[in-house]
């Protein structure tokens, strides 16, 4: 099964990438086991024409627009291997099927590693979140909180204040002086103690309870989780990772490609920081240049 580009992850980058080089008319196999990071929330918002659709809606369109085109294959299993051969890479599926191709868009995303706290994760994605660019403005003027995971949270914090008012919840870190002071200018409230649960009725966020008994109005809790790519394709490539604050990055260059020639990544594996509509720009990026390295190869 020999194609022009093979695509692992058929989300958002992904799809873009694959739906470019189709409209070049190459032979593209796209591999996805329908799991995107953003399925936890209900809509997407900030992605043109589309604010407020869920997203598995609009990767539900863009998968049979993507299907509409002769050249293209979907096959919904998990690849598990990737290497190299004389004609470009072969990747191996879970049961044993091997494919071909010149090129390979790596973009399978990134999974994310929630703190241990009861509540977070049930909520995770509608009232518990991580963009206020992308979830913020439906909470504006209502309580909201920011949980400390390391200094991207005090960043975190001196933007969602725009949105209401918002408190930081140190979860027992320590703050120097200036960065209290920061805050403080912003109208940024902070709280020492520990969380130790959030809470709400029908799975929604009322309360944040500090492990001092503190119990305090909520109606999102804004978190940057720790996060790792969910394949291990870049580590089999020997492709280059950069490990930065909130977790690993594949490295590209403005192409998209990795350090790795052939191999393109794309989406949230690929960049910081994140969203719907960077991840379809990251893989219309991959898929054009990906099409002009077959053209002029």
């Amino acid at each position: 099964m020999q194609y022009d580009a093979i695509v692992i992850g058929g989300s958002f980058a992904g799809l873009a990438a694959a739906t470019y080089l189709a409209r070049a008319r190459r032979s593209v196999c796209i591999l996805d086991t329908r799991s995107p990071r953003n399925r936890y929330a209900k809509a997407s918002h900030g992605f043109l024409g589309q604010d407020g659709t869920n997203p598995l809606a609009i990767l539900d369109t863009a998968r049979t627009q993507v299907l509409a085109y002769s050249t293209v294959v979907l096959i919904e299993r998990e690849a598990i291997k990737a290497r190299p051969v004389n004609s470009g890479f072969a990747v191996s599926l879970a049961d044993g099927t091997i494919i071909e191709g010149q090129k390979l868009i790596l973009a399978f995303g990134l999974r994310d590693i929630l703190p241990a706290i009861p509540g977070i994760k049930e909520r995770w994605g509608s009232t518990v979140l991580h963009c206020p660019y992308c979830h913020g403005i439906e909470f504006a003027n209502q309580p909201l909180g920011v949980l400390h995971s390391g200094t991207v949270s005090v960043h975190q914090a001196l933007l969602i204040a725009d949105w209401g008012p918002t408190t930081l919840y140190l979860n027992g870190a320590k703050l120097d002086e200036k960065t209290e002071a920061k805050l403080v200018q912003r109208g940024v409230k902070m709280k020492d103690a520990c969380v130790k649960a959030v809470a709400g009725e029908n799975g929604g966020l009322s309360t944040i309870i500090l492990r001092n008994g503190t119990r305090d109005a909520i109606s999102a809790l804004y978190l940057t989780p720790q996060s790792v790519l969910s394949s291990s394709f870049a580590d089999q490539l020997g492709i280059t990772i950069d490990h930065g604050p909130i977790g690993p990055t594949i490295r590209t260059d403005a192409d998209r490609m990795t350090t790795v020639p052939g191999i393109y990544a794309a989406g949230d594996i690929a960049r910081v920081p994140h969203s719907v509509s960077w991840a379809v720009a990251d893989g219309v990026t991959a898929g054009t240049a990906a099409h002009r390295a077959l053209v002029f190869r």
